[in-house]
């Protein structure tokens, strides 16, 4: 039997189901792996999408983000997608963009900073509300090898590759591998609050 889905009905349903009312943009966000593969960002939105995480905090405002951006089409693009392992490989060359998440660590020899990957974070944060709220969406990916991608950009040891960011606009899931499928249209799900809270005194 072929399970006939709506995208529109399935993309409407994405609103996450909080437990208290949050922002509309975080309660919309979610991470979809089928995107409009005839889609371009123009590159005022793409620079509107950066400078957010350009103004993310960092600890002694350190800002050790980086970033490769990578537009569908250029080498930079196929390099990325060259390096993508496991599910990542069938899906993510329809975003519209490529962004490689990159920590910049201290030197050999230089004050070491313990929150560098942590603000990255932050920054990719920023980046995919932002992006969000900008009509966009964004989907964070760990499937990927580190050390090809350092090298096809020539990073530096201190360059670590944290994780990869597909960006583009929402296309119709149903174009999408079964199994893969499945996973765009099923329900969202979250731990109960209490579960990550390690004291609430």
């Amino acid at each position: 039997m072929t399970l006939i889905v709506d995208p529109t009905q399935v993309n409407a349903t994405r609103r996450a189901d909080t437990q208290s009312p949050l922002i509309e943009i975080l309660a919309e966000r979610w991470s979809p792996r089928a995107y409009d593969k005839s889609a371009v960002i123009d590159e005022a939105t793409l620079t509107t999408v950066l400078e957010a995480a350009r103004w993310a905090p960092s600890g002694n405002n350190g800002q050790p983000a980086r970033f490769i951006v990578a537009r569908r089409g250029s080498a930079s693009f196929v390099k990325i997608t060259d390096a993508l392992m496991g599910f990542n490989k069938a899906w993510a060359d329809s975003a519209s963009v490529l962004i490689v998440n990159v920590a910049q660590l201290p030197a050999e020899g230089e004050r070491q900073n313990p929150w560098a990957r942590y603000d990255l974070g932050q920054s990719v944060a920023h980046l995919s509300i932002q992006a969000q709220h900008e009509g966009l969406h964004t989907h964070q990916m760990g499937g990927f090898d580190g050390a090809a991608i350092a090298a096809a950009f020539n990073l530096t040891p201190e360059q670590d590759v944290v994780t990869v960011t597909a960006l583009g606009v929402l296309g119709d899931a149903a174009t999408l591998a079964p199994e893969l499928h499945e996973r765009e249209i099923a329900p969202r799900t979250r731990k109960p609050l209490t579960e990550l809270l390690l004291a609430d005194d």
